[in-house]
């Protein structure tokens, strides 16, 4: 028993010493993929937060649970993985008696691997309102939905059909906001449906003109919802945001419709119709899915109905640059059932959208579509999602049942897992998203905390190998992150202490708080 005590005498000389730090370094791994045409999963590990739940899983092609985060919040809706091991989570605060539509929530989370929120955003009051997804940057920072309140006043002032009001219009807004600390941010742009407006309804009113030859703008009298959702006008339930033409899309639920916008704009730009790559500030850059949204069509020419999650294929992926669509089929005429839709957008090298003038944008048809054998045997009628995976597979989610599986191109299930959290009957979940084995924030889920010396063990000698390299100039941990037994990010005494504790005095195992 000699060595032990030797050890804790060592840790106690540490922890007089001045701390030395080594910070980790991410480094992806390795992956192994399946080529596309093979009837076989995707491997990679699905992250998901039921909504219903405070939990966030993580789990394999197995279906086993490999790694949890808790939150105080149930979600709304959306949460993601970053490429630091963090989550970037949604967050439903409390009701808002202001903006009481489905989706609302208020808040953004980040919380890291370990389980600690390191980030928290809110952006609630009798005036906006969070709701559904959010969109991270590759500068850092998030694009959020939300609600804005508008009295009937302002809406009718607008144009708005008095008949299609009743105590307030909230059209969507998104904001970019910059993370400041540990709390908090600054909204560094924003975009404004209230900015962009046509009617044909009242000549004396603000917005007037033909609606069919501005299918830039949209049309503040387009309504196809009951009066319970009149307020709620957009309900825009997804973003996703286009590094190469610095372009967003949003899934505009109550128009059935998709928008595509610039975010190469400033705010100012984007308030109006100039400005920004396109020329054309914060006007709509393309629309499809129901063209009689602006004129350009019939009820006979519609696509989508009450569609979640529309997305750009990554690149690198089959069908890079099209745009994948969850079309939950909610009031499709012929029959209700749901379809995955991926279209090929009419767009050219610079980010322009072609359109013939008085026409409606095309394509005039989907380039793949995903249905059930017997299309009524698929129908989530709310929520949902799908992602297009490298092998060319595509990852599918049945929100309201709480079922994610994924099928080939020739539309063969090759994998399905039915969610049990929190409990069998309170299933339903936004969407899901699969990481491939090699996604940098996948690294801790790889890395044996507290073997610094990469035997496989963890014991007294991976005590010492940290003392050599802490303060002896011996090797570095391999990899490094395994050498940060309180996954802080930092090796230091700390984790030596930690370690110590661990194998000797019954202190909790590496990265447990």
């Amino acid at each position: 028993m000699r060595y032990p005590t030797i050890i804790l005498c060592v840790a106690l000389v540490i922890l007089s010493l001045q701390q030395a730090q080594a910070k980790i370094i991410h480094v992806p791994g390795d992956s192994s993929t399946v080529q596309a045409g093979t009837n076989v999963s995707f491997d990679g590990y699905t992250l998901f937060a039921p909504m219903r739940s405070t939990t966030t899983y993580l789990i394999d092609n197995s279906g086993e649970v490999v790694h949890t985060w808790e939150s105080a919040y149930k979600p709304r809706l959306s949460v993601y993985l970053l490429e630091n091991g963090n989550i970037l989570r949604t967050a439903f605060l409390g009701s808002n008696p202001t903006f009481p539509g489905g989706g609302a929530g208020g808040g953004v989370e980040k919380i890291d691997w370990g389980g600690t929120v390191v980030w928290d955003f809110e952006y609630s009051s009798d005036q906006y309102c969070l709701h559904h997804d959010v969109e991270m940057l590759p500068s850092g920072n998030i694009l959020m939905i939300a609600w804005e309140y508008k009295t009937a006043a302002e809406a009718i002032a607008a144009g708005r059909n008095p008949d299609l009001v009743t105590t307030k219009l909230c059209p969507d807004h998104i904001i970019e906001v910059e993370p400041t600390g540990a709390t908090g941010g600054n909204i560094v742009w924003e975009w404004h449906v209230w900015d962009h407006l046509i009617q044909d309804y009242d000549s004396t009113k603000e917005n007037y003109g033909v609606v069919a030859d501005h299918p830039e703008l949209v049309n503040i009298n387009f309504v196809v919802q009951g009066p319970y959702l009149l307020w709620d006008w957009n309900h825009t339930n997804s973003v996703d945001y286009d590094q190469e033409f610095d372009q967003i899309i949003l899934s505009v639920h109550a128009f059935s419709e998709i928008w595509v916008i610039d975010h190469s704009t400033t705010t100012e730009e984007a308030a109006g119709h100039t400005g920004g790559n396109s020329g054309k500030g914060g006007d709509i850059l393309y629309r499809w899915g129901n063209p009689q949204t602006y004129g350009a069509g019939s009820a006979g020419d519609q696509k989508f109905f009450k569609q979640h999650d529309a997305k750009w294929i990554e690149p690198d992926h089959p069908g890079e640059g099209n745009i994948l669509v969850f079309n939950n089929g909610l009031g499709r005429p012929e029959e209700e059932y749901s379809s995955v839709d991926e279209i090929v957008p009419p767009v050219d090298s610079n980010g322009t959208y072609y359109l013939t003038p008085g026409s409606a944008y095309g394509p005039e048809n989907q380039t793949w579509i995903y249905t059930a054998e017997n299309p009524g045997d698929f129908y989530a009628d709310r929520i949902s999602g799908a992602q297009r995976l490298p092998n060319g597979n595509t990852l599918i989610c049945d929100g309201p049942h709480g079922v994610f599986f994924e099928v080939t191109p020739e539309q063969d299930i090759v994998w399905e897992y039915v969610n049990p959290f929190p409990n069998p009957d309170q299933n339903n979940t936004f969407k899901v998203h699969r990481y491939a084995p090699d996604y940098p924030g996948l690294e801790d889920l790889f890395v044996n905390h507290g073997d610094a010396n990469g035997d496989g063990v963890i014991n007294s000698a991976d005590v010492v190998y940290l003392i050599n390299y802490l303060f002896k100039g011996g090797p570095a941990p391999e990899p490094l992150q395994a050498g940060d037994v309180n996954c802080d990010e930092i090796i230091n005494s700390a984790d030596v202490v930690y370690l110590i504790n661990y194998l000797f005095k019954g202190g909790p195992p590496p990265c447990e708080p």
